[in-house]
């Protein structure tokens, strides 16, 4: 696909669209959003219960891919999250984000949910972490999900599948506090480009 960045340095571009707008949010110096409490992206697994309410700024991407964000973040209550999203609907969705858990620890993370079941699988990162950098790289309904901390050094997070056959998905950022809280978070910019997975 053809390369392109949003750096949200005015208005939003009008080939992105809000799922689940935030209450608040500004661009101008990145896209800010200030999270509604109560929001979160979940289905079934464990928990028993289903949530479709986290904030995401799309852009409607067919086939294979690579896309990308920054994000700084200040957590204020447990689960407050932030990252990448590729979404064909609530039952089929991935996410990839820091979880905050308590002022020592959080989650770096992603959940798969395919036919309506969620997993997740995290690695401990220091919650002091207020800056990540996310990609995600579809081949087919393949997708391969990277971080970085320093945006030169990326470091494979989990490689997954999508179940349900789609030639277009959902992409972009999102945001959510799944208790009663708000936080804060800057997106500086978001990418699409070639798919830099390579077979190996």
């Amino acid at each position: 696909m053809e390369a392109v960045t949003y750096s949200f340095e005015n208005e939003l571009p009008e080939d992105l669209y809000w799922f689940n707008e935030p209450s608040r949010f500004r661009v101008g110096n990145g896209l800010e959003v200030w999270t509604d409490a109560g929001t979160d992206f979940w289905q079934r697994t464990h928990y028993g219960f289903r949530n479709d309410n986290a904030h995401c700024l799309l852009k409607d991407v067919s086939g294979d891919f690579s896309a990308a964000t920054q994000v700084e973040f200040k957590p204020q209550n447990k689960y407050d999250q932030c990252g990448l999203i590729l979404r064909l609907d609530e039952d089929n969705w991935i996410k990839a984000s820091t979880e905050y858990i308590s002022p020592e620890n959080s989650k770096l993370g992603s959940v798969v949910t395919n036919l309506g079941y969620s997993d997740w699988a995290t690695q401990d990162i220091a919650s002091d972490v207020s800056q990540v950098w996310y990609r995600a790289s579809k081949r087919g309904s393949d997708v391969r999900l990277d971080f970085s901390l320093d945006g030169e050094l990326w470091q494979q997070m989990r490689i997954c599948h999508l179940h349900q056959p789609s030639e277009k998905i959902a992409v972009g950022v999102y945001a959510c506090s799944p208790l009663e809280s708000s936080f804060w978070c800057r997106f500086d910019w978001l990418t699409f480009g070639q798919n830099e997975w390579e077979k190996e």
